[in-house]
């Protein structure tokens, strides 16, 4: 046989085995990934509830239009609770012992939120923040929200304490 002899076509061969090997590898690792994000509705109600739930937020940043607003919420602490149900819930925003409340709910798959803040002493501010949002990255300790179905250049992350 002609590669016993050439040690290119050996590297060549080892080459192609390590290659598979990897490909392999990542290919079962993707899997993995896949199970875990795609997980059963228990779980996705578990991660919610122990990450987002009854936790302390701020807003990290906020941009309109590529404008900065981060400052307009600057000292406000967000809390999204529990009613008895894992998809809405009471929200309220404080603010030097002023508190502002509304409502929160999401979908099934945890992609959408949606914040309502409609205590009769919000200030304007809120209104930024009352709409469906989609998240673009739901990695705690920070969540980046755009606005649901559109294409509006809004931006917000909220970074839980």
């Amino acid at each position: 046989m002609v590669c016993k002899k050439n040690k290119r076509c050996g590297h060549f061969y080892l080459a192609v085995l390590i290659a598979l090997c990897c490909s392999l590898t990542l290919l079962g690792s993707g899997c993995k990934k896949l199970k875990l994000l795609s997980g059963d509705q228990s779980t996705l109600e578990q991660y919610f509830a122990d990450n987002v739930l009854g936790r302390t937020f701020v807003v990290d940043f906020a941009s309109d239009s590529s404008a900065d607003i981060t400052s307009q919420y600057a000292g406000y602490d967000f809390i999204l609770t529990k009613t008895t149900s894992f998809y809405e819930g009471d929200m309220t925003g404080t603010k030097d012992g002023i508190t502002c409340t509304g409502t929160w709910s999401s979908n099934s798959d945890y992609s959408k939120l949606v914040i309502n803040l409609n205590s009769s002493n919000i200030p304007a501010s809120f209104a930024f923040l009352n709409r469906s949002w989609k998240f673009t990255k739901k990695g705690v300790p920070v969540l980046e929200l755009a606005p649901w179905g559109s294409t509006d250049p809004k931006v917000l992350h909220m970074r839980r304490l």
